[in-house]
Parts: C-alpha cells; sequence; structure tokens
C-alpha cells in the first residue's frame, strides 16, 4: 500500500497537513489552497477497467488513491455509491462530439457530483471525532443549491451561504432558501467575489476559530478530488484505444472544474487540450495570452451568472501545478511555466 497523501498550501507558509485535516479546515491557514504533495499516476491497464465499471467505481477507485490509509475502503465504497445513484449520459452532437450531462444529480447542477461526495466525507470524519462543523460557503448561484442540498439534515454541520441577491436565477435562489433545518442563507447587496472574499476573511480571523469553520466551494480540496472522476468516465466510454487524447471544453467562473480536469491529465489521462470557456471576466484568457494577470472588479455581471467571477480562487492552483505561486489576492510572485499551460489549454472570453 503506497504511503498516504499530505497536502500542502499554495502560499507554502504552513505545514502539510493530512486529508481529513484539509478537507475540515477547508482553507490552509496562510490562506492559500491544499494541493496534494503527490499526484498518484492511474496506468493504462487501470485506465482501461473503467470502461467496464459504473460511474461510483470509477470514483471509489480514484478517491481512494488520494485517501489512502484515511478511510476504510467499505466506507468510501458506501460514500461513493451514496453520491452517485444518478445517470451520468453522454450525449451525441455530431461526429465525435459529445455534450457530458453533468445536470441529472438533485440540483441540476455539475457541482452535485462534488458536493454530495464531500458532504458525506465530511460527516464520516465528523463523526469519528464527535466534531461539529459550520460550513461557509459563498456562491454565485449553483454552487449554494448544490451544497444546500448535499449537506442538508447531515447531523454534524450547520451550513451557511452567502449569495449576491441581484445575480442568482429565481430558481437558484429557491433551491438554496426554502430547505430550512440546517440550512442558512444569506442574500448581500454584493458581488459573488464580495462574498468569497468574506469567506477567506473569515478564515484567517482567529476571533472566529470557535466556530469551527470550513468551506464547500471549490476553495476546499475535498470539492476537487471527486471532480477528477468525470473526466476519466468521459473518456472510459468515448476512447477507441488506449492512448486516444480526448480535449475537453469547460465553460469556467472558479475554475475549481478546470482543475479537476488538469488534475486527472497529471494522473495519466490522455488529454490533447482544455478549451476553458469565460463569459465577460476575462481575466485569465488575457493572462493567457499575455502573462499579466489583473483580477476584474467588480466583476461583470453576465447572463451565465454562475461564471461571474473577477479573481477564480482556483487560479492559485493552477499557477501552483505550473511551477508558479499565487496569493489569495491574485499577485503572482512566482511565473508559472506558461508556455507548457499554452500547449496544454487555451482559453477564450464570449459576450452574452
Amino acid at each position: 500500500m503506497p504511503e498516504p497523501i499530505l497536502f500542502y498550501s499554495t502560499n507554502h507558509k504552513s505545514s502539510p497537513v493530512t486529508f481529513p485535516q484539509a478537507l475540515l479546515k477547508g482553507i490552509a491557514p496562510d490562506g492559500g489552497l491544499f494541493m496534494p504533495e503527490r499526484i498518484p499516476v492511474i496506468d493504462k491497464a487501470s485506465r482501461m477497467k473503467y470502461k467496464d465499471l459504473p460511474y461510483h467505481e470509477i470514483a471509489y477507485d480514484i478517491s481512494r488513491r488520494f485517501l489512502v490509509g484515511r478511510i476504510p475502503d467499505s466506507e468510501l465504497r458506501r460514500i461513493t455509491q451514496e453520491s452517485y445513484n444518478y445517470p451520468v449520459p453522454l450525449e451525441h452532437v455530431t461526429g465525435r462530439k459529445y455534450i457530458m450531462r453533468l445536470d441529472q444529480g438533485p440540483t441540476a447542477s455539475f457541482k452535485d457530483f462534488a458536493a454530495r461526495m464531500m458532504g458525506r466525507l465530511m460527516q464520516y470524519y465528523l463523526q469519528i471525532e464527535n466534531r461539529k462543523l459550520l460550513i461557509l460557503t459563498a456562491t454565485s448561484g449553483d454552487t449554494g443549491s448544490a451544497v444546500a442540498s448535499a449537506f442538508y439534515g447531515l447531523d454534524n454541520v450547520q451550513t451557511v451561504i452567502l449569495f449576491p441577491k441581484a445575480e442568482v436565477t429565481d430558481r437558484q435562489r429557491k433551491q438554496m432558501t426554502t430547505l430550512g433545518k440546517n440550512v442558512h442563507v444569506l442574500a448581500l447587496d454584493a458581488k459573488f467575489d464580495d462574498c468569497q472574499a468574506l469567506v477567506k476573511q473569515a478564515f484567517a480571523d482567529h476571533d472566529l476559530d470557535a466556530l469551527s469553520l470550513s468551506s464547500a466551494n471549490s476553495i476546499n480540496i475535498g470539492r476537487l478530488v471527486p471532480q477528477i472522476v468525470y473526466y476519466f468516465y468521459a473518456w472510459s466510454r468515448l476512447a477507441l484505444s488506449e492512448d486516444e487524447k480526448i480535449i475537453f471544453s469547460i465553460p469556467s467562473g472558479n475554475f475549481g472544474d478546470m482543475m479537476g480536469g488538469v488534475l486527472a491529465m497529471k494522473m495519466g489521462l490522455p488529454v490533447c487540450k482544455f478549451i476553458i470557456a469565460t463569459n465577460e471576466n476575462d481575466e485569465f484568457p488575457r493572462y493567457l495570452e499575455t502573462g499579466y494577470y489583473s483580477r476584474i472588479e467588480p466583476s461583470k455581471n453576465c447572463i451565465s451568472s454562475a461564471m461571474n467571477v473577477g479573481h477564480p480562487s482556483n487560479l492559485a492552483r493552477l499557477i501552483d501545478l505550473y511551477g508558479g505561486i499565487m496569493d489569495e489576492k491574485g499577485n503572482i510572485l512566482e511565473q508559472a511555466d506558461r508556455i507548457t499551460m499554452q500547449k496544454e489549454i487555451w482559453s477564450a472570453s464570449f459576450t452574452d
């Protein structure tokens, strides 16, 4: 059995922690985001076996590689079975182009895939430690509804969700605000980036340590690991040979979805390229083209409200993965290998 993986901060000023610690803390003490010290590699033989496995079994195998030594196999298998009890269709468009239908979960958001598993993992560890947790999450729409649904009724978790009142759809608002019990929702006269900044500020405020805060945003590594799975799943259903490369086109806001894909590639998934599409909040396409990064303040309000992010938190992880350092405010302290990044990622911004 391989050694358990530790998780370090993208700011490199905190000590590495275990997966349960990273999951329950949400964000590193130095304000950075957690990343695995070692990225497990999935060989061709294992990858080819996925062709005959249901989604929850692929989720079990991939998650186990990050959680080895941190949870019994039987518990992890139970969690993946409970989390993924709905279909994941690959809808044919034309030729060999497909849409991966990540809208089949309870809130019709791709974030159901991460939130459901994350909530059950948190509940497992909290029950073992006999602890309570307060989840503090910012949303521009779909994260809030997915997190509210995933954490609703969990005994050891209270959930507080912040959202910009003018920038979520009516359906998303109702999905968040009509549950009650352990789900508490606050509408702010603000932008998503303001909501997210408040969440990060709360984590950095030691006067709030007694609240046992954690996050269910994609800043939490517990959101990222489950999002690796559907990239392997899509390839396993579509690839005609063990080495055939795939292109993923990903609409992007806070870039957690994209990071799941890039981590899948680093784990050995044959990817030709990632196409990263943003709305008018074009800070990343500009950075990829010019090497200059400037956050957009305030973020632009576009019809794709869940993508209205002027500074994607997960860029710190992407920069880190390519050898650079970006702090939580978007300052690049060390340049990443942008030449390699450009070979693997293409990005563009689109107006309404």
